[in-house]
């Protein structure tokens, strides 16, 4: 059997460093460079032949992620590595997974047939935006989820009379998953988004009167939506607001939306980079859990007790 060996593209190289620390081994050499017209060139400065190969990189904008990340697997194909992983702790253009009306892209299945073609032979990814996506890959793909993290943490909080809500109808199970293991109700707000980046509440399902509330959802974009869900629920007699999302993408005026919100605190992951910190915002680290999924895929270990504690 070849060695273990993980490289790291630019879109969230500290991450990488955590990952190769839980692991106990350096992060491999690999020359990323680019040309004056912005063109990327890749080089593995370390000999890979006959290895497992772990590229960290997530997809999210700008697209030069998503390119480099292609360039990285073709790279390590032609060195002749033994098998190519492409861990990709954000998944971007997920939120495009089907035709919901004409003469539009499905983002996420091009993508997924880009990282086919470039020659991964497998997949390890977060918290995608719709668990089907899985099946726009013809590879294996290995689904881990940040609720391992998060319910431990809002666990040790302690939070009285809480309530777990999911800001769509589209992530209750998530939230269902997140009551259960908080012992806590369940609330639904059911929205309507008359267009991109835009969400209007409509109505609250279950009763958040005397209660606080944690929303939970794997990404967090402009905040529009959950500033929305915040007020909604505020006014609907909720006490303190909290929120779990996975992946920060925090575009936009994000940070200022929250600050100028009723949350009281947001916990997010550092599967991307948060370049912009604000004191609502904490973060936990998910780098264990792909640094134990990337071990035991090295090892042809079961992974499938990294999956259990979404079971909901």
């Amino acid at each position: 059997m070849g060695a273990l060996m993980v490289f790291s593209g630019r879109s969230n190289r500290p991450f990488a460093e955590k990952i190769s620390r839980e692991l106990g081994s350096p992060l491999g050499r690999c020359d990323i460079k680019q040309f004056s017209d912005n063109e990327i060139w890749v080089k593995f400065s370390d000999n890979i032949r006959g290895s497992d190969v772990f590229i960290v990189q997530s997809t999210n904008p700008p697209a030069e992620n998503l390119l480099e990340l292609l360039i990285m697997i073709d790279a390590a194909k032609r060195a002749s590595a033994r098998k190519v992983v492409a861990v990709i702790p954000y998944f971007g253009y997920a939120r495009q997974d089907r035709k919901d009306q004409p003469r539009v892209s499905i983002t996420a299945k091009l993508i997924a047939n880009l990282i086919t073609a470039a020659g991964a032979d497998r997949v390890i990814t977060m918290d995608l935006h719709a668990p089907q996506i899985q099946g726009f890959f013809d590879m294996p793909v290995d689904h881990l989820y940040s609720s391992a993290v998060l319910v431990k943490h809002f666990t040790k909080q302690r939070i009285p009379h809480l309530a777990v809500a999911s800001p769509d109808v589209g992530g209750i199970k998530m939230a269902r998953a997140y009551a259960k293991r908080l012992e806590a109700d369940l609330i639904v707000i059911d929205k309507r988004r008359p267009r991109q980046n835009e969400a209007e509440v409509m109505n609250i399902i279950g009763d958040v009167q005397g209660k606080n509330l944690l929303i939970v959802d794997d990404l967090i974009d402009t905040a529009g939506t959950l500033c929305n869900a915040v007020d909604a629920l505020k006014e609907a007699g909720a006490g303190k607001v909290y929120a779990a999302c996975t992946h920060a993408v925090l575009s936009g005026n994000a940070i200022e939306r929250i600050m100028s919100s009723g949350l009281t605190k947001i916990v997010v992951t550092d599967s991307l980079p948060i370049e912009d910190r604000c004191s609502k915002i904490e973060v936990e680290s998910v780098a264990w859990i792909f640094a134990e999924a990337m071990k035991r895929t090295f090892k042809h270990m079961s992974i499938s007790s990294l999956f259990d504690v979404d079971k909901g």
